[in-house]
């Protein structure tokens, strides 16, 4: 329950904070707050007002990013791992390979850039390129 809540707030607040209305509204409380800064003598406590109302946006915020990115990185395993388990001569073993260490990930692209071929470093982006020109 609290989970289904929190994936919905979470989702709506995303979903609205990356529109432009909420940058306009963001940026409209910026210039606000600066055009109230001779009413207030640029006092420390109208500095301490946007400073605290920043803070506290930017640490909520962390937690609801975070909460959209993990669940759109666990949607985009669950989609390839399907497309892995669905082609025929695709390789099951790499179906949840995004649960080991980053030293078994960097294993396990040594050894799928080393099956590409000998040649060029497979670490250089233009080589890449170059194999998949050849290719397509």
């Amino acid at each position: 329950m609290l989970d289904t809540l929190f994936t919905k707030v979470a989702t709506g607040i995303a979903a609205f904070v990356g529109q432009p209305l909420a940058f306009i509204l963001a940026l409209g409380t910026v210039v606000v707050w600066a055009v109230s800064g001779p009413v207030f003598a640029w006092s420390e406590t109208w500095q301490l007002v946007i400073n605290t109302g920043t803070t506290i946006v930017t640490f909520l915020m962390v937690f609801l990013i975070q909460n959209s990115q993990n669940r759109d990185s666990a949607a985009i395993q669950a989609k390839l791992d399907e497309l892995l388990r669905a082609l025929d001569g695709a390789r099951n073993e790499f179906v949840g390979i995004e649960h080991l260490t980053d030293r078994e990930l960097r294993a396990i692209i040594r050894r799928i850039e080393e099956e590409c071929g000998p040649g060029e470093d497979p670490q250089s982006v233009t080589a890449s390129a170059a194999r998949l020109r050849e290719r397509f």
